[in-house]
């Protein structure tokens, strides 16, 4: 990995009960299982559209 690539800390912080389908497979795609669980992902695009898409469920930290 670069040094000038940027990564992101993403926390799921809400479950993924009573969500949209679509809503689980992108926690899924971030690689969230259970709740308060962390990933360290590279700054993307596609990150950030999944990111956005169920922003109500995750936070992202420094």
């Amino acid at each position: 990995m670069a040094n000038n690539d940027k990564m992101i800390k993403v926390r799921l912080v809400k479950s993924t009960n009573s969500t949209p389908e679509r809503h689980r497979q992108c926690v899924r795609a971030l690689g969230l299982n259970k709740l308060n669980d962390v990933r360290e992902l590279k700054d993307s695009p596609q990150v950030r559209g999944l990111i956005n898409k169920v922003c109500y469920l995750v936070a992202v930290e420094a």
